[in-house]
């Protein structure tokens, strides 16, 4: 089959781990990347991975299925930063949606889903390589056993909201065990805990030895 992946932000972290997924489709397929919907052709199966734009209907039509992979236990947990939002809840088994994708985010059937399962001391690397894994199973299974009946979703939805950088921010009062899970879900590059003190911002990093 035709295959296409679509990456709408090229700093995404998913970006390092795409060259995997590649190999692992095109054991079976013919595959192609690309990070802007002006790049995109058509084909069987588009997977929009890390996209953080609406992919309109004038797109979707040109494929047959347009798959998401949406780290939450749908219809809860739609919208932004699922996983954060869970590890933050204590959760260390979140699992995976791959859905097909529609206008309205988050709402199409579900075709497959897994967990991740992290352990308590896992670092963001550890956790997106984690994330990585489980979304790669599920779409190379979609693929390779295309067309896949999907079901529809059910149940009360919830919406997570957009993680800002306030979201990161460390209470100099409070323990570093009582917000290890905010160094846990941190980017050291992009997006690293921090906090104020005396009218000034000092930035936190996180490494295990």
């Amino acid at each position: 089959m035709n295959i296409w992946i679509i990456t709408d932000n090229p700093n995404s972290w998913i970006v390092k781990f795409i060259p995997q997924l590649i190999t692992q489709l095109s054991k079976n397929h013919s595959v192609k990347h690309v990070f802007t919907l002006d790049e995109l052709g058509s084909g069987d199966i588009l997977c929009a991975l890390s996209c953080e734009r609406i992919i309109r209907q004038e797109h979707l039509s040109r494929f047959k299925s347009t798959i998401v992979a949406h780290p939450s236990p749908l219809p809860q947990g739609k919208g932004w930063s699922p996983v954060a939002w869970q590890i933050l809840e204590g959760k260390n088994n979140i699992p995976v949606s791959l859905i097909e994708a529609a206008e309205k985010v988050d709402s199409g059937v579900i075709y497959y889903q897994d967990f991740m399962r992290l352990g308590p001391n896992d670092l963001n690397d550890e956790i997106k390589m984690e994330q990585f894994r489980v979304t790669a199973e599920l779409v190379v299974r979609y693929c390779d056993n295309f067309p896949v009946k999907g079901v529809e979703q059910s149940g009360e939805e919830s919406f997570y909201p957009k993680f800002t950088k306030e979201d990161n921010r460390l209470d100099i009062k409070k323990s570093i065990e009582d917000q290890f899970s905010l160094f846990r879900i941190a980017d050291n590059q992009r997006y690293p805990c921090w906090f104020e003190m005396d009218g000034q911002e000092f930035e936190v990093k996180i490494f295990k030895r």
